[in-house]
């Protein structure tokens, strides 16, 4: 086969696009029917892409084979303080081709544009489904970063051990809340996050998620002391961010399992496992059907722990730095 035809992205691609997006979605919800249905309808595939090319400083490209579009990738920068400098993102709805080869290609003509205007940080959101593309993506030095997980609501017993947390317990719940941070800034994570939570700020987050009936926060105890807590909230509270669980990643009647820490003496007792069975039980009760998460593929234990649980990837985070 000969090489495609590579043009820059713009509004008149979006038909074909959206016909590429919603036969990848269709593939993608073969091996993961727990997707949204809806974005295996051309239509609705093309306004997500529509969306993510109306972002500022959007840039893309299409492949074109004997007249025909095969391939399309568009992308563009979110908050730099928030990512650590110059970067662009290829987000859900990002890019779609027919063969993966293309992708590689379609890369070349859009990360030409962000590296002259400085963004050297690149992050593609791909359907853990697709081997082939992402394999493409692996020969561009691209790396798994993050991973989005997604499960059924198990009808769970709610352990004696969990309880749905209480006013009275804000301190032992701020215990928890820097463990996150400190597991990704060691070893083999070695997140460089620079936002630090205020004390006070976490305290209100605290208290407005314990009196939010939309939103189960529950903790686990030893001894009356609390160990572990997880957050659960309606997956709209993740927010439509490029990295978030929205649009093709968002199915409907879903909850967000949100945070999850456990205190490091505990781990290994059982407490993490039986923070998730309550989180089943509170969502079932809750009427939701299925709970989407998401860690760090280099955090070891979330890593492991989440698949155990019987979550799976569907979508992975791949990023390339360019020094």
């Amino acid at each position: 086969m000969s090489s495609p035809e590579l043009l820059p992205f713009s509004g008149e691609h979006l038909d074909a696009a959206g016909e590429l997006l919603a036969a990848r979605h269709r593939r993608h919800r073969a091996a993961e029917p727990l997707l949204p249905a809806r974005f295996e309808d051309a239509n609705a595939a093309r306004a997500e892409i529509e969306t993510a090319w109306r972002k500022d400083d959007a840039a893309g490209a299409v492949a074109l084979q004997g007249g025909r579009i095969v391939g399309y990738l568009v992308g563009a920068p979110d908050d730099e303080a928030h990512w650590g400098g110059g970067n662009a993102w290829v987000g859900l709805a990002g890019h779609a081709v027919e063969d993966a080869e293309t992708a590689r290609d379609l890369y070349a003509v859009a990360a030409q544009r962000w590296m002259a205007a400085g963004r050297s940080r690149h992050y593609v959101m791909a359907p853990a489904s697709e081997r082939e593309l992402l394999e493409s993506w692996y020969r561009l030095s691209f790396g798994q970063q993050h991973a989005h997980g997604i499960s059924e609501v198990r009808d769970e017993p709610w352990p004696e051990s969990v309880r749905e947390t209480e006013p009275r317990d804000v301190d032992g719940v701020l215990e928890l809340a820097p463990l996150i941070r400190r597991q990704h800034a060691a070893a083999p994570v070695f997140s460089a996050r620079r936002y630090v939570e205020r004390s006070e700020e976490m305290r209100a987050v605290v208290e407005e998620e314990i009196a939010d009936d939309e939103v189960g926060t529950l903790v686990a105890e030893v001894e009356g002391r609390i160990v572990g807590g997880f957050v659960v909230a309606p997956v709209e509270r993740s927010g439509n961010v490029v990295h978030g669980h929205g649009s093709l990643a968002r199915p409907e009647r879903s909850c967000y399992l949100a945070w999850a820490a456990t205190l490091p003496e505990a781990r290994g007792s059982g407490a993490g496992v039986a923070l998730t069975q309550a989180s089943f039980a509170w969502a079932r009760r809750a009427g939701y059907e299925t709970m989407v998460t998401d860690w760090r593929v280099t955090n070891l234990l979330a890593s492991r722990f989440w698949p155990r649980r019987g979550f799976r990837t569907t979508f992975l985070r791949l990023y390339r730095s360019i020094p």
